[in-house]
């Protein structure tokens, strides 16, 4: 992930110490991240920028640090959802759920968890939630139920789908592109225990809200009449942008025998949409729907990444990570049980913490120090779904652990719902670290 550059040898300025000056770097970018004070990608920025200036990296090391798979993968999905979108597809699919329960409110609350831990996993789980919960809003609305529940219910099935596959989940993406695993390694080491999770999950909601939610005759009339036909704008881009998502799954399960990485397979099904969606239009209309279309990638996602990868190739170079790789095996006495377990509940516990992202970009240098001690980097498979698993379920502990819960937060206080940071830890650090329960129980039973 954080490339080879294994030549360059930090000449940090002054001649201090690369470990701690590396160090601060990195505590201090984490530090501005959490604060929320700045935005994340200048914070990101800034902090790589530190690590070249103040000598920990060269140019070439930080550039040969970024991870451009990973960068083209998520620019490819992002571009590939924001034209699909326009099709009317994510309505139409929660209209129709709706509408197959009857508007009821406990049926839409499972159906809606159901498609949204779907559509994470198929897609990504940050822009899952920004299709969802617009309509969400809306027919809580027409029901006149709070939508509290259902925003809940929704951050937790995003990033509960979100871990069953390599492009479901940022953490993920990181780990798939620096270890060489695939989508169907994800997929299948990953999705038996997130059925599972998302099952209990599903029930839990029901038990706690679901079979409580009332609305009258008339709201869930109102709900009935809405048109799942009128949701799609757009026929045949629904029919070319499903071919192409189609031919993107194929491609990432058939990536090991095509020899191709996820990011260049997503980033050709983004370029195959785009001229599907173009085609037909003179010049000047296709000049102004690209600009339109590379606005709505999340830049400010992809250069927070490009920052966060040389911050930690800074940590890296200048043996930080070894350090604390030798520390943790230590530790755990070299015992790859206690390694593993060690390893899912900290990035749990620290996901819930810190947004799970730059955790997981520290952790993977760390973990692949490791492969000496425990035979290889085969030996280590464990550890990197201990740590999928970790941090992805992990997130749902608090409002800042995952993209995806800040997000949702972020479009419920424009609708006038606010999540608060307290009620929604005190409602989800208990499900959360029950779920991690689970996932113990199954890394033990599966490979330890």
């Amino acid at each position: 992930m954080h490339g080879e550059a294994h030549a360059w040898v930090p000449q940090v300025l002054f001649g201090w110490d690369a470990v701690w000056v590396s160090t601060l770097v990195l505590i201090a970018t984490y530090a501005v991240i959490m604060s929320e004070k700045i935005n994340r990608a200048i914070a990101a920025l800034l902090g790589g920028g530190g690590m070249i200036l103040l000598g920990v990296l060269n140019q070439e090391a930080a550039i040969r640090g970024v991870d451009f798979n990973t960068i083209a993968l998520l620019t490819g999905m992002m571009m590939v959802v924001a034209i699909t979108r326009r099709s009317g597809v994510f309505q139409y699919v929660a209209i129709w759920s709706a509408k197959k329960v009857q508007a009821n409110p406990a049926g839409i609350l499972f159906m809606l968890q159901i498609i949204t831990a779907v559509f994470s996993a198929l897609l990504d789980n940050v822009t899952t939630v920004l299709l969802v919960v617009p309509v969400t809003l809306v027919i809580t609305e027409e029901l006149k139920l709070k939508p509290w529940p259902f925003l809940v219910a929704l951050i937790f099935s995003s990033n509960i789908g979100g871990t069953s596959t390599l492009i479901g989940d940022p953490p993920n993406i990181l780990i798939g592109s620096a270890t060489g695993l695939t989508f169907n390694q994800f997929a299948f080491n990953l999705a038996p225990v997130v059925v599972v999770i998302q099952l209990l999950s599903s029930a839990l909601f029901h038990l706690m809200w679901g079979r409580k939610l009332r609305a009258s005759a008339e709201a869930r009339a109102r709900v009935m009449g809405f048109s799942e036909a009128d949701a799609i704008t757009d026929p045949r881009l629904l029919k070319q942008s499903l071919a192409v998502l189609t031919l993107i799954i194929g491609g990432f399960i058939g990536s090991h025998s095509l020899g191709l990485e996820p990011g260049t397979i997503a980033m050709f099904g983004a370029a195959l949409l785009l001229l599907l969606y173009c085609l037909g239009k003179d010049a000047e209309e296709q000049s102004h729907e690209v600009h339109h279309l590379f606005g709505e990638v999340e830049w400010v996602t992809i250069f927070f990444f490009v920052g966060l990868f040389i911050v930690v190739t800074g940590v890296e170079k200048a043996g930080v990570l070894a350090m604390l790789a030798e520390k943790l095996v230590s530790m755990t006495g070299g015992d790859m049980r206690v390694t593993a377990v060690a390893i899912l509940w900290a990035s749990a516990i620290i996901s819930a913490v810190v947004d799970n992202i730059p955790f997981v970009a520290t952790m993977i240098p760390l973990i692949k120090s490791m492969a000496p001690t425990f035979g290889g980097e085969r030996a280590i498979e464990p550890l990197w779904w201990a740590l999928s698993l970790g941090a992805c379920l992990g997130g749902n502990g608090t409002l800042v652990g995952a993209s995806a819960n800040l997000t949702v937060a972020g479009l419920a206080e424009r609708a006038g719902h606010p999540i608060r940071f307290i009620p929604f830890m005190k409602v989800a650090f208990g499900l959360m670290l029950l779920s991690i329960g689970i996932a113990n129980v199954y890394l033990l039973l599966r490979y330890l």
